[in-house]
């Protein structure tokens, strides 16, 4: 018997620790980045767990049958995102994560580069967030990927925030991840190399958003 393909529906807050889970397991330029970090939460701290929290309504996940193994993620206003986080999610964690700034850079843990950034957050570059100002993040583990699901979240969720009044979207990618970038380039994404002074990354896609057509 065949199992039941995977659905799409909105994020739950029982989700979350699936954020945690998955953004682990495909951080390693979307191989599984368990090995690279001492604390697992870290990097879900940074590119998953805050859009559950403060964006619910631009998460959606994707569900089979052993449960939920992928998801999208952003956040409609980037700049007032990015605002919201240091008003209530980075002090939070600041306590927890030893700001590594005292020590040279060049030695830094993965772990060490994340605590560092939870004291020193990056804005996204203004020549990308003008034009561009909604973000996402998707993330699917391997036994959902190559089923379409990918392009159907992006649908999805492009479809979403148009209706929100967003005029574009932009996602950031790991230069290395290539299987990533070959889907953004078939899925039509436009490319932009912005080379951003320590900016990580810098290869962007992005996709402007028509307004929606006036009624007669």
């Amino acid at each position: 018997m065949n199992p039941s393909p995977a659905i799409i529906r909105p994020y739950r807050p029982a989700d979350l620790d699936d954020l945690y889970r998955i953004c682990l397991a495909t951080a390693d330029a979307g191989a599984d980045g368990s090995a690279l970090y001492s604390d697992p939460q870290l990097v879900g701290h940074h590119y998953a767990a805050p859009y559950g929290l403060f964006s619910p309504e631009t998460a959606f996940v994707a569900e089979d049958e052993q449960g939920v193994g992928g998801y999208i993620l952003g956040a409609l206003d980037t700049r007032a995102f990015e605002a919201r986080l240091e008003v209530d999610w980075w002090p939070s964690l600041r306590p927890r994560y030893t700001d590594p700034s005292g020590t040279p850079h060049q030695a830094w843990s993965a772990d060490q580069r994340l605590a560092y950034l939870i004291h020193h957050p990056f804005p996204a570059p203004r020549r990308i967030v003008e034009p561009f100002p909604s973000h996402l993040h998707i993330d699917l583990l391997p036994r959902l990927q190559g089923q379409g699901l990918g392009r159907r979240l992006i649908d999805l969720w492009l479809e979403t925030i148009a209706k929100m009044g967003s005029r574009g979207v932009h996602l950031g990618v790991n230069p290395a991840n290539a299987r990533a970038i070959r889907f953004y380039n078939i899925y039509g994404l436009d490319r932009l190399d912005l080379p951003v002074p320590n900016a990580d990354p810098a290869l962007f896609f992005t996709r402007s958003i028509a307004p929606p057509a006036s009624r007669a």
